[in-house]
């Protein structure tokens, strides 16, 4: 099976109270008639999944305003949101921002209802693990998106059984950051390496959290905290321990962004989408009250297109497209990964197409490719709604450098190279110790920080990046930033991050406004 089916629980995993005037669905069973049986545990996790697919996590809203965010990607789309969220001027009423944080507590909910209430079914005690494991999984994959995105959050980990139980105060960022560490830990101790060979519901499917997920998930996570140490031992059993062997580089950069070869050798996990003729649903899954019928395609497609052929809501900096033509390959041509990230015109290349089609643009011109079917022989505009591109979340290329960038700040810089030439390696880029040969550690951050840009260009990660290495906080780095894109002319303190919605501020004494409100 390639991918899982996101079904959903109609009614129980979308809200945690009740009121005393609510009529109850009798299509849909309440929370207290329902955890009975190894099927409700097994859909109870497919439904956190579901979570993945809806607009305001990976489905458009998610990705888009996290790119936006980087020097890598700018606004340039009617709507106002997204341009604002780009330029750091976005107001706490902003839709956008407010579905990002209600889909992700929506996972969040979901999880803790397997996490609570799985333990006490009588199952196959195995299957029940990977159940858990994986709820663990989500919930600290939901709680590393919220905290990079709003960094003053609430961390919610009780169904609540009274009023008193749902105005959750924001945690403190050492509560927050712990339970990320944690659930990431427990998911890693019980989830399997595959689920190739099971028993169970599970057996052979492909895109539900792995042991090697969570261990690169939870390094990454003691990486943005600076734990050096703790994050190199998380790589390092990946790339040179117990579960070596498992991941390697894909030897096409361009197959990680394509519809086929997905859940490959390189992806550590990916949110699963799949076009309606493969697996069903007539109704699009921007979200809303949960729907049976729900696609499960991503709109990154079109949102990400060029003009003519999408949304065009974004474009590539000039910057980032400077950034690849700084260093040729061995044998004198672009780095491949240029045109996997960006359609620009480049005859030496012989990209002179669009979509099939001759350039129609003018020859300066660049758009975004990555995440868009441009080159896949896709059959036309109005069908990139219904992206099956899956989303990947953590890919092995991260794994080696984000290794690289603690072993350099752990003052192990010589070791560094031989992770970043593996990466520098499938570009067919010279070797990084021929070409600048004894970096110390400050120099070793500035060449990372550059191959992390080409590498990860347009996936959600530049703005992460730039905010947990305090660019924006450092005046000659702030200067190179603005230089790169002018949004951040705009930039103010605190303003990084989304403002807390609202809406929920409103509702919730209990809940601090963070420095972008």
């Amino acid at each position: 099976m390639k991918k899982i089916l996101c079904y959903i629980l109609l009614g129980l995993l979308t809200t945690g109270c009740k009121k005393q005037l609510d009529l109850q669905n009798p299509n849909a069973k309440t929370i207290d008639l329902y955890w009975k049986t190894a099927d409700d545990a097994q859909t109870g996790v497919n439904a956190i999944y579901n979570s993945l697919i809806q607009d305001g996590t990976y489905m458009r809203m998610f990705p888009a305003l996290t790119d936006v965010r980087g020097d890598d990607f700018t606004g340039d789309s009617p709507w106002g949101d997204l341009v604002q969220v780009g330029n750091f001027s976005i107001p706490s009423n902003s839709g956008p921002v407010q579905w990002i944080w209600a889909t992700h507590y929506q996972l969040i909910w979901r999880a803790n209802q397997v996490i609570i209430n799985v333990p006490a079914i009588a199952m196959d005690e195995e299957l029940k693990k990977r159940i858990i494991g994986q709820a663990h999984f989500l919930r600290g994959l939901a709680l590393f998106n919220l905290a990079n995105t709003y960094r003053d959050i609430p961390v919610p980990l009780e169904l609540p059984v009274d009023k008193s139980k749902y105005r959750t105060p924001t945690a403190t960022d050492e509560v927050l950051w712990a339970q990320i560490f944690a659930d990431f830990k427990a998911a890693k101790e019980v989830l399997p390496v595959t689920y190739a060979g099971l028993n169970g519901p599970d057996a052979g499917q492909t895109g539900r959290a792995t042991k090697g997920a969570a261990t690169g998930m939870l390094g990454k996570a003691y990486l943005y905290k600076k734990k050096w140490v703790e994050a190199a031992a998380e790589f390092n059993e990946l790339i040179n321990g117990v579960q070596k062997g498992k991941y390697a580089l894909m030897a096409n950069y361009r197959d990680n962004f394509k519809e086929v070869n997905e859940n490959n050798v390189e992806s550590l996990f990916e949110v699963q989408f799949g076009q309606p003729d493969a697996v069903g649903g007539t109704v699009m899954n921007y979200g809303g009250e949960p729907n049976a019928n729900w696609k499960q395609v991503s709109s990154v497609g079109r949102t990400y297109a060029m003009d003519g052929y999408g949304y065009s809501d974004f474009l590539p900096t000039r910057w980032m497209y400077n950034e690849f033509k700084i260093e040729k390959t061995k044998d004198g041509k672009n780095d491949p990964r240029l045109l996997a990230t960006i359609a620009s015109y480049e005859p030496a290349d012989n990209s002179i197409t669009v979509y099939g089609n001759k350039w129609p643009f003018a020859l300066t011109a660049i758009y975004p490719r990555k995440y868009t079917h441009d080159g896949l022989n896709w059959p036309g505009n109005d069908d990139q709604e219904n992206s099956g591109i899956n989303n990947r979340i953590l890919r092995y290329a991260d794994i080696l450098l984000m290794y690289a960038e603690a072993l350099n700040e752990m003052g192990n810089t010589a070791d560094a190279y031989t992770y970043i030439q593996q990466v520098r390696n499938r570009a067919n880029l010279p070797d990084l110790g021929t070409t600048s040969p004894g970096m110390n550690q400050v120099q070793m951050r500035t060449q990372l920080a550059h191959e992390r840009a080409l590498e990860f260009s347009i996936e959600s990660i530049r703005i992460n990046d730039i905010i947990r290495w305090g660019w924006l906080y450092d005046p000659a780095k702030l200067a190179e930033l603005k230089a790169h894109d002018a949004d951040f002319n705009t930039w103010t303190p605190g303003k990084e991050y989304l403002p807390i919605p609202l809406s929920e501020l409103n509702v919730n004494p209990n809940l601090k406004r963070n420095p972008a409100n």
